[in-house]
């Protein structure tokens, strides 16, 4: 009993955690939280349905549909998951015009697979305009932008992306993207965007007519990675179906009738990713002002500028075109909790290597300030040592911290940090100055 409770205590706290977020639109860290919420209680009626909205807030009506389906399933009475499925029932016009939205945009991603770009924007041109909260229609026109260089349309489609999630992480690697390209452009001199020539044609057949348009290069790698998440997902909600509708098969005629709207849906939801405008009202009901919100917003900024530094200083460490200590003291201003996936594999990456070879260099350049009596400079840089690893050297660093404080004057500091170092590292010498300290070879 005692386990269960607990089951659904965790459940409850993962549910607030996403609401939180949802109400400042951060979609992508709402998501992560809703699903676990799910992993402590399947059954969270609550979590189900707002994991579903959120799934809507970003257009993919899919997979919300997919949870509105099963949270009903659960639960049949007195369930908010029959008003949304109703309400998408009611609008045929709106499942028409997201069924064109939808082929468009596939076709859109069959153009830039063929160097079409100009084809493709126009497709998607359309998407964003019937459906403006279609997220990955406003990323790949963004791409789509970057990539022919029309930076000041890019930032706008980007801008939009972003309200829609505003920590999504293929949005921040555009952002990022364009940031650069800025970067670049300011420092060759280059003000305005400058579409590229494509000397080169392509030819397109629709119905009986044939188009001829210019080709440009292969698209960026994004494109096709894009391309296979795309097809990712919609394995994903197949697969999803299919587990939601053989499984009711064996129960009782009392799920029969889920089942047959199911398959009702089935054939539509296939082609049916993009955003329903009838049920906008009811992500915008989440916003708020309390306290829990406005930390929630610090969270999402965090991620954002964490997330930037990362991208910034992982293209100078594979350069290495500035110095260890500037970009050591940018990665001891990110949050690695807030990164996603790959930012916190690039942040380990230069973690790992930067923090010990410039450890090394501070630690020994410390250790010669403090042996010519140069207690303020030691003082700084065993600080930012222990920003960076505060029990190195097993303690001895930390040590000489408190000495150089103590030699400084500053006895609060000194007491400070040698009762830390006597509870956390007893077999440090306290009682005299250690060798090293006193002079040492520069290591190697």
């Amino acid at each position: 009993m005692e386990y269960t409770q607990k089951l659904v205590y965790q459940s409850n706290y993962w549910y607030n955690d996403g609401l939180k977020k949802a109400k400042i639109r951060d979609m992508t860290g709402a998501i992560t939280s809703l699903k676990k919420s799910l992993q402590f209680n399947s059954e969270n009626i609550a979590a189900r349905n707002l994991l579903g909205l959120v799934y809507y807030g970003r257009g993919e009506v899919g997979e919300a549909l997919v949870e509105w389906i099963l949270s009903k399933n659960i639960n049949s009475r007195d369930n908010i998951a029959g008003y949304y499925i109703q309400k998408i029932q009611e609008s045929p016009a709106d499942l028409d015009m997201i069924n064109q939205a939808i082929r468009k945009y596939n076709q859109s991603l069959t153009y830039c697979g063929q160097g079409g770009e100009d084809l493709a924007i126009i497709q998607l041109k359309q998407v964003v305009s019937s459906c403006p909260n279609f997220l990955r229609a406003y990323q790949l026109l963004a791409l789509l932008y970057l990539h022919t260089e029309q930076y000041s349309l890019a930032r706008q489609a980007l801008k939009e992306a972003n309200k829609l999630d505003t920590t999504n992480e293929l949005t921040l690697r555009y952002v990022h993207e364009l940031t650069q390209s800025r970067r670049r452009r300011q420092e060759s001199g280059e003000k305005n965007d400058k579409p590229r020539k494509k000397p080169q044609t392509v030819t397109y057949s629709i119905g009986n007519e044939t188009i001829i348009q210019p080709a440009s290069a292969v698209m960026k790698e994004n494109t096709g990675r894009m391309t296979i998440i795309n097809i990712l997902i919609g394995l994903a909600v197949g697969i999803a179906f299919m587990r939601f509708l053989i499984m009711p098969a064996a129960n009782k005629s009392t799920s029969e009738k889920t089942n047959k709207q199911v398959v009702a849906f089935s054939d539509k939801i296939a082609e049916e990713e993009a955003q329903i405008a009838a049920l906008k009202t009811e992500l915008e009901s989440f916003r708020a002002t309390s306290e829990e919100t406005e930390s929630a917003q610090q969270t999402a900024a965090s991620t954002k500028d964490s997330y930037e530094i990362v991208m910034d200083m992982y293209s100078h460490f594979l350069n290495f075109d500035i110095g260890d200590a500037a970009m050591v003291e940018q990665l001891l201003k990110v949050n690695p909790e807030a990164l996603g996936t790959i930012g916190r594999g690039r942040y380990d990456e230069m973690r790992d290597t930067l923090f010990t070879r410039y450890g090394e260099t501070i630690y020994y350049t410390a250790k010669e300030n403090f042996s010519v009596a140069n207690y303020t400079d030691a003082v700084n840089n065993l600080t930012i040592l222990m920003q960076m690893d505060e029990g190195y050297d097993n303690g001895e660093a930390m040590f000489l911290l408190s000495k150089a404080y103590e030699a400084s004057g500053d006895t609060d500091n000194a007491k400070i940090w040698r009762d830390k170092v006597e509870k956390d590292y007893p077999n440090v010498d306290t009682s005299e100055p250690s060798e090293e300290e006193e002079g040492g070879e520069q290591p190697g």
